[in-house]
């Protein structure tokens, strides 16, 4: 194994690490990652920072090649990190003391304040996307055992493999098409729990419009892809 050279100090006195390496994993996004060694580290710490790449803190003792296993190992955790720090970043932004984000649109508050929307917002979401899911679920022959809305903050929906559909209140601010690709993704779960090609091909025949959506969410919403 290759041992790291020990950080050293800048002339401001901070700690710096080893120039950024990238990681290329089959199947998910590359992972930029930087390794710092601090002194009375006792463990490798993984940090995701808001550009997505991952700082990992080393003990004195460690080395490069036990750090990046680490980060191999902790992949999906990044993942979700990542997924989460990125709707996060972008639903704060949806929403502001003068407008709101209403079916892809900006609608004036009017001194009503960004917490009261938030408030009516979710009102307004538990009022119509169990009925919305229902509604195309019925369309396509397929049974929903329960529609859930909470206030997600690491995705935009989920379905358990009993057929429970949740789904994050905030949908209602994309616009409709988005939304209801959010919706009828969920849905393809019911007869395809992973997101293997059999599950996209059932996307593309229930929301042929799928791509659009995704790029929306991807400029919008963080990232393209859903969680099952």
């Amino acid at each position: 194994m290759v041992q790291l050279k020990l950080p050293f100090r800048s002339p401001e006195g901070r700690t710096r690490g080893e120039a950024p390496r990238t990681i290329l994993v089959a199947g998910r996004r590359a992972v930029t990652v930087t390794c710092v060694r601090h002194p009375r580290a006792r463990h490798y710490l993984l940090r995701v920072e808001d550009d997505g790449s991952v700082r990992v803190t080393l003990p004195p003792r460690g080395n490069r090649a036990e750090a990046l296993r680490f980060v191999r190992e902790k992949l999906g955790w990044i993942e979700r990190e990542r997924y989460r720090q990125a709707i996060e970043r972008a639903t704060s932004a949806w929403i502001n003391e003068r407008q709101a984000l209403v079916d892809g649109r900006w609608e004036e508050l009017a001194g009503e304040g960004a917490e009261a929307a938030k408030r009516r917002l979710r009102r307004h979401a538990e009022a119509t996307l169990p009925a919305r899911v229902r509604e195309l679920a019925s369309a396509q022959g397929l049974a929903v055992t329960a529609v859930g809305v909470r206030d997600q903050r690491s995705r935009w929906g989920s379905c358990s493999p009993s057929g429970r559909i949740s789904l994050n209140w905030r949908l209602v601010q994309m616009p409709p098409a988005v939304r209801d690709y959010v919706l009828l993704h969920e849905l393809s779960h019911l007869r395809h729990p992973d997101h293997s090609r059999r599950f996209w091909r059932e996307v593309e025949r229930l929301c042929p419009w799928h791509r659009d959506a995704r790029r929306w969410l991807a400029e919008h919403g963080g990232r393209a892809d859903l969680r099952g």
